[in-house]
C-alpha cells in the first residue's frame, strides 16, 4: 500500500457545491441569448477542471452564442458576485480536513479559479480554507496550463516542500482533473458528480478509488490516520 503523507485538493464540485452556481449562470445566459436551448452535461463534463478563459471559449462556441468571449466572463462574474458567496461545504470535506489537521498531514488546495473568484467562493467558508497550509489558483504566475495540465498540482506539491509524488494524494470531481493528477504522477481519489459518472459509464480514468462523496472515504486506506470513531 502507498503511504500518503501529503493531501492535495480541487475546490470547484469536490470541497465546495459551486458546479450548480456554474450551471444556473451558464442556462441563464442561454435562456437570454440562445432560445434558452439546455446547458447539458455532455459540454458541462467537458468545462470541469478548465480555466475561465478555456470554459467561456467552450460555451460561446458550442452555443454560437452572440457576443466575444470577453463579454460573456463580465456577464457571468456579475451574476456569479451573487451567487458564489452563498456556496456551502459537500459532505465529509470538514470532517476530513479537519481530520488531517489534527494528525499534522500538509494540505494543500489547487485549483483553476482565479484568486479574486476563489476569494468570493469561500467568503463564507473562511475558516475552513485557513486550514490549508497552501493554496494554489489558476492564475498564480506558475501556472501556464489549466488541467488536464499537471501545473497546479505540481505548484502545490513544490510549495508543500516538494513531497514524491507517489506520496501526494489529489481529490477531484473532474476528468479533466483525474488526468492532471496522473500527469503529474500522483495518486488520486475521484469523487464525480452522479451526472458525470452516467455520461462515463463505469470507466475510472485512471483513478486509485472512485467514490460518491468525501463522506465515504476512510483515510486509513491510504496510509492516513483512521478516524477516532
Amino acid at each position: 500500500m502507498t503511504v500518503i503523507t501529503h493531501c492535495i485538493f480541487d475546490m470547484d464540485g469536490l470541497l465546495l457545491d459551486t458546479e450548480r452556481v456554474y450551471t444556473e449562470v451558464t442556462q441563464q445566459i442561454l435562456d437570454k441569448y440562445a432560445n434558452g436551448v439546455k446547458f447539458t452535461w455532455d459540454v458541462k463534463s467537458k468545462l470541469m477542471g478548465r480555466t475561465g478563459d478555456e470554459s467561456a471559449t467552450m460555451v460561446v462556441e458550442t452555443y454560437k452564442l452572440p457576443m466575444t468571449v470577453k463579454e460573456y466572463l463580465n456577464i457571468t462574474s456579475i451574476i456569479q458576485e451573487d451567487l458564489f458567496p452563498h456556496v456551502t461545504i459537500l459532505p465529509g470535506v470538514e470532517k476530513f480536513v479537519r481530520h488531517l489537521k489534527k494528525h499534522n498531514i500538509p494540505v494543500a488546495v489547487a485549483t483553476s479559479s482565479t484568486r479574486s473568484k476563489f476569494e468570493l467562493k469561500t467568503s463564507l467558508n473562511k475558516e475552513l480554507f485557513e486550514l490549508f497550509d497552501v493554496i494554489i489558483c489558476g492564475d498564480d504566475a506558475e501556472i501556464k496550463n489549466g488541467k488536464p495540465a499537471p501545473d497546479l498540482f505540481l505548484a502545490a506539491q513544490k510549495r508543500l516542500g516538494n513531497p514524491p509524488a507517489e506520496n501526494c494524494l489529489v481529490f477531484e470531481d473532474a476528468v479533466n482533473g483525474v488526468q492532471a493528477g496522473l500527469n503529474a504522477k500522483m495518486n488520486v481519489v475521484w469523487i464525480p458528480d452522479e451526472n458525470i459518472k452516467v455520461l462515463t459509464g463505469d470507466e475510472e480514468h485512471g483513478a486509485t478509488i472512485v467514490l460518491k462523496s468525501m463522506a465515504e472515504l476512510k483515510p486509513e486506506e491510504f496510509g492516513l490516520p483512521p478516524y477516532d470513531e
